[in-house]
Formats: C-alpha cells, sequence, structure tokens
C-alpha cells in the first residue's frame, strides 16, 4: 500500500525523491527493492562525478539519507550495487531527457500570485484540450501564456493539457511517459510550467493535467533497474501493465498516487484527465483509481479540483464508486463522426447517426450501457441512465479521434458548413460537459497526426505498430504504410501546430463559437445543464433526419432545441407535444446556426402563425417560450 505518512524529515512533502533541506543540503529517497546498495552521486557541467553519498537501507526497499552541499541545480544519479548509475524514478526535473542525470529542483523559489484562486467544480465547465508542443509556434509553457487571454474570451473555462511528463524522443504526444513527477524540458523549466497555471488563473483559466498511469513508455524507463516486481501479468494495448495489486506493488502504488497529489499541490493544477483507466488493473480491496482521487483533492487543501476519466468501456463506477467528477463521452463523438461523414467502419460499426442516437445521448449520456457490442464482441458500457450529464465530456474533436480519422482532417473540413454549424451548436448547448481540442474554436485546419520522435528501430517499430492500428480501416489495410505518416518524421509534427493567423480569417467561425459559450454560461435554462432523470429534460424525433430536445422551466421559461441534419423540412401536420408551447406563450428565436454572422443564410419564423413548423436545412435552432405580450 501506499505511505500513510512522510517518511524522513518533517520537512518533507513527499516520501520520495530528493527534497532541499531549509537547513542546507537535501535528503533522497528512493525505492529499490532489487538492490543491497544505493549511491546518490552528483555530477558536473561535464557529466564527470563530483561526489557519492551512500544511502542508508530501510525497511520495505526503501533507501534514504542526507546529501550534504545539494543546493537547487544539483545534477544525480542513483548508482546502484556499486555498478551504473540511473536517474531517479521520482525525478522533479530532467534538463537532459529520460536518460540523462536528474536535477534537484526547489519549488518554493516560485512566487505565486494565484493566493485566492477557489478553484473549480465540474458544473458549468467548457474543456479546451491542449498539446504545449503544437499549440504554438514555439511550443513552449511560457509561449502557451500569449494565447490564455484568447481562450478566456472564447468562453473556455478549464485546459485540458495533454502528458507533460517526461518522455523519450525529440518530441511526442506525451502518453509514452517514463519519469511521471517530471515536466518535459522540451517545453521548458518547472518554474516556466508554474508560470502557466499561475497566468491562466489570473485569468479565471483553470488548468488540469492528463496523466498516464496504465503503462510505462519504452524509452528511458529505468524502474526495472530498482525493481523486479514492475509489470503484472496482464497487458495493455501498448505492452505490459503495471503491477498495482501483486507482490511487491506497493512502491508502485505509492509511484502513482503520490504523483497525483504532487500535480495538485507543488503546480497548483485545479485537476486530473486519467488516461485509459481501463487498462489499470487493481483488484485491492481499494481501488488505485480511488486512492489517485482522494489523494488529489487532499492536496487541493480547500481549492476545489475536477477528476476527468478516460474509459474506452465506459464504466460508470469511476463516477459512481471512484471519486471521478466525469468521463469522456466518445459514444458522442462516433455518432456525430457517422453522421456528418457516413462512415461507420471498424470502432464507428456499431453507429449509425440518427437523430434518435442523439436524443439518448442527450437525455442518457452514454449510448452503450451494457449491449453487446459486436465490433468488440462483447458487451459494452454500464449502467448510467441515473447519471446527470455533467458527468458526460461530450466532444466532435479530441486528440486520439483526429488521428485515427480521415486523414487527421478537422469536422469542418469534413462536413459541409450547415453540418458544421449545427452540430457545433448541439454539442455546446446540450447539457453534457463540452470539449473542443486546440484550434477548433477559430476553425483551424492543420490537421493532428499521431508524432513520436524515436530513432533507429523503435522508430520503425512505432510505425508498423500505428500501421497495424489503424488497418482496422479498410482503405488503410489495403494501402498499409504509405497511408501513415511516419511518426518519428519531424514533419509530421511541424504540420499539426496550430496556424494563429486563421484566428483572424476565420472570424465568423470564432464568432459561433464565442456567442454560443456566452450564451451556455447566461442563459439560466441551459446553464443549468438539465437533467432527464430529473425530469428536466426530454427529447423527440419529429422527422427522420430531425429532433428536438426540450429543457423545462417554470421559472424562466421552457427552451426548445430544434436540429436538422437533413434537407430543410415542413412539419405539416406537427403531432409532436413537446413542440407545443407552455399555456399562453409562445415560441421566441433566441439562436440559430443559419445567421447571417456565422456564413448562414438568415432563419424564417419556425412557428409562424398559421403556416405550420418550417426548419431550414443542417441546423440547429434555439426557442424560448415567451409571454405573449412580449412577442407582440
Amino acid at each position: 500500500m501506499a505511505s500513510e505518512r512522510i517518511v524522513g524529515p518533517a520537512w518533507r512533502r513527499l516520501p520520495i525523491g530528493v527534497e532541499l533541506n531549509p537547513g542546507g543540503g537535501a535528503h533522497a529517497r528512493v525505492w529499490a527493492p532489487k538492490r543491497k546498495q544505493v549511491e546518490l552521486v552528483t555530477y558536473d557541467a561535464a557529466n564527470a562525478i563530483v561526489a557519492a553519498t551512500s544511502l542508508n537501507r530501510e525497511d520495505g526497499g526503501y533507501f534514504s539519507g542526507d546529501v550534504a552541499g545539494a543546493k537547487a541545480g544539483t545534477r544525480y544519479k542513483f548508482r546502484l550495487d556499486g555498478g551504473d548509475a540511473f536517474p531517479d524514478p521520482a525525478s522533479r526535473y530532467q534538463s537532459e531527457g529520460p536518460h540523462g542525470p536528474s536535477v534537484i529542483v526547489d519549488p518554493t523559489r516560485f512566487k505565486w500570485t494565484d493566493a485566492k484562486w477557489k478553484g473549480v467544480s465540474i458544473e458549468g465547465q467548457v474543456i479546451s484540450e491542449i498539446h504545449i508542443g503544437t499549440f504554438t509556434p514555439e511550443g513552449t509553457y511560457r509561449s502557451t501564456i500569449e494565447k490564455l487571454d484568447h481562450l478566456a474570451d472564447v468562453g473556455i473555462t478549464v485546459i485540458e493539457i495533454m502528458p507533460l511528463n517526461e518522455f523519450g524522443g525529440k518530441f511526442g504526444w506525451g502518453y509514452d511517459g517514463v519519469n511521471w513527477y517530471a515536466p518535459s524540458h522540451l517545453y521548458g523549466t518547472p518554474d516556466d510550467l508554474r508560470a502557466l497555471v499561475d497566468a491562466a488563473h489570473a485569468r479565471g483559466l483553470a488548468v488540469i493535467i492528463d496523466v498516464v498511469y496504465n503503462h510505462l513508455g519504452p524509452d528511458g524507463n529505468y524502474l526495472t533497474q530498482f525493481t523486479d516486481t514492475l509489470w503484472s501479468k496482464r497487458t495493455t494495448d501498448w505492452g505490459d501493465a503495471i503491477n498495482y495489486d501483486g507482490e511487491g506493488s506497493g512502491g508502485l502504488r505509492e509511484l502513482a498516487i503520490e504523483n497525483a497529489g504532487y500535480w495538485i499541490s507543488e503546480f497548483h493544477f485545479d485537476g486530473l484527465r486519467l488516461d485509459a483507466t481501463q487498462n489499470i488493473y487493481d483488484d485491492s480491496q481499494r481501488h488505485l483509481l480511488a486512492e489517485i482521487t482522494a489523494k488529489a483533492r487532499a492536496a487541493a487543501g480547500s481549492r476545489s479540483i475536477i477528476i476527468v476519466g478516460e474509459n474506452e468501456p465506459q464504466d460508470s463506477r469511476l463516477v459512481t464508486e471512484y471519486g471521478v467528477d466525469t468521463l469522456w463521452n466518445d459514444d458522442f463523438h462516433h455518432n456525430a463522426f457517422v453522421s456528418m461523414t457516413g462512415v461507420n467502419d471498424a470502432y464507428l460499426s456499431g453507429y449509425r447517426g440518427t437523430p434518435q442516437e442523439f436524443v439518448s445521448g442527450a437525455k442518457y449520456g452514454f449510448l452503450y450501457q451494457g449491449q453487446y457490442f459486436a465490433w468488440q464482441e462483447n458487451r459494452r458500457g454500464s449502467a448510467s441512465l441515473r447519471l446527470p450529464a455533467k458527468h458526460f465530456v461530450a466532444f466532435l474533436e479530441s486528440h486520439d479521434q483526429i488521428a485515427n480519422l480521415a486523414r487527421s482532417m478537422r469536422m469542418h473540413q469534413l462536413a459541409s458548413p450547415g453540418m458544421c454549424r449545427a452540430l457545433k451548436a448541439l454539442l455546446l448547448l446540450s447539457p453534457q460537459t463540452p470539449m473542443l481540442f486546440q484550434g477548433e474554436e477559430f476553425g483551424a485546419t492543420s490537421p493532428f497526426q499521431f508524432f513520436a520522435g524515436h530513432s533507429g528501430d523503435l522508430a520503425k517499430a512505432v510505425h508498423k505498430g500505428r500501421a497495424e492500428f489503424q488497418s482496422q480501416f479498410p482503405g488503410v489495410k489495403i494501402t498499409g504504410l504509405q497511408t501513415v505518416p511516419d511518426p518519428a518524421d519531424p514533419e509530421t509534427m511541424q504540420v499539426c501546430k496550430l496556424d494563429w493567423s486563421q484566428r483572424e480569417q476565420n472570424k465568423r467561425t470564432l464568432a459561433l463559437h464565442r456567442d454560443l459559450l456566452r450564451l451556455r454560461k447566461t442563459d439560466p435554462v441551459i446553464s443549468r445543464q438539465a437533467s432527464a432523470a430529473s425530469g428536466e429534460l426530454d427529447g423527440a424525433l419529429i422527422a427522420p433526419e430531425a429532433f428536438v430536445l426540450r429543457f423545462f422551466s417554470d421559472e424562466h421559461g421552457d427552451r426548445l432545441l430544434i436540429t436538422n441534419l437533413g434537407i430543410g423540412l415542413a412539419l405539416a401536420p406537427a403531432p409532436e407535444p413537446l413542440l407545443a408551447p407552455p399555456w399562453g406563450k409562445r415560441w421566441k428565436e433566441v439562436w440559430s446556426s443559419e445567421c447571417v454572422d456565422y456564413g448562414g443564410y438568415g432563419t424564417p419564423a419556425l412557428d409562424a402563425e398559421g403556416e405550420g413548423w418550417r426548419i431550414p436545412a443542417q441546423a440547429t435552432v434555439l426557442l424560448a417560450a415567451r409571454d405573449l405580450e412580449e412577442q407582440r
């Protein structure tokens, strides 16, 4: 089990790693049950050894001791049994990458200005997922600060940063990390990252970090030098699974659990996004995920944080039992993608892109809650009919889904302008927690391909593995490697960098997102994130390609969201009770995706007196119930 208390000097913040002593020097503690002797060796600028300090053996496979003369910036490794030396598994910084020496960091040097920041809860949030290396031309923590005003202006409230832990290679997505505690040196220093979070808080933006506890990358993972119990007998989509519940798993659980608290306490992050939790295997009495969420919340103290989970099988227990706030809802994306493109190969084969799927998703979150899913030859999902909408993250673009589908093109490059606007409105006005991917709000054309800057045989293996994954799509299966960009080619990453001049070029797209998010925040009915379980939300089909969602509110008047994915529709007759306005009221248009300001053709009255319902093609329109006197 993880440490119940900090072992060592009382001033230590974490039970592992090297931390500076306020009185001078430092204290080191490392878990190395495989070894009989551990020394901390320090290096000069030429990587020559300066000094060696023997650490004392403790129970449970730990070694610890004071390190005289150590200071912020001191470079070190652990020499094991008098042989080779390796980086610290809990290193706070790897200035030369995962193979170089670890660097001692003083987290107290940074002067925070966010003392009044109280954190965030999941209610009312709008997430933007970004990758630091491609978000700006410079690809750094500091350059990201320059774009925070843009995100705040659009209406984003939470920035979700793809993994930042140190990883092998010259560039990458970050999901093959090996130093969980070390922010990648490719983007700047730890204090540069602190400055980014501090600047975000000053603008009212929360920041959460994507963490990967389900596997370790193939390049730079030295944990096997410290322990023989790293791997379990189970596997993940990327290789062996980490041993979190078998013999010798205590130190590994501690490594993950303490890391969750570390990001919250030392970097003031506002929460975590837990990657691929289906590959975190644990049969312990208390699941590792429950311990991670508890540790993160404890580290936040009086601040509120949010925990986002990714779970491909859609296990609702992450919310109901483990303390996760909200889950990525791939069902929403898959349904929308099929609707806009007609493509339903491979893992999209369980979707038809129909209005009924959109209605069911708005009311119940996941579309698969235990039904048989033919593509996986198994049942998929778990019961979540009663979970409020805030517990589901809906999106039209994400790092995975852009990279996996349609040559990594963006939504607006795949759908007609009208369809794109209609689906974007549905996403941002529906009750689930919405998420955008970097640049989506201004119609970025930059793709997001899979890139990993490895070399040699590893690079070839990664390229082959990517092609094998993509071969589930018939077209890729035929063309093979020639269709899949080489992840190790620097150009594969370079083309993914956002072109910020498009923000000015695509003002209509930017205005659409800004207006929708302002409406989502200020409309008292839409902002409530209505729940079908409480009777606040219902929906129905009104034509083969059109549907309506009704938000009920006695206090503020009902709202009616109408989406038509097909040709222009004339409803006569219109025998659907959800279309009827409340007694003594009439429907008034509040917002339309066909507004000329967004590139549409305008929206005539949908429910004109004596004419019946007329709904424009490929459009989403929001109506509000208003008194007859107000209408006049």
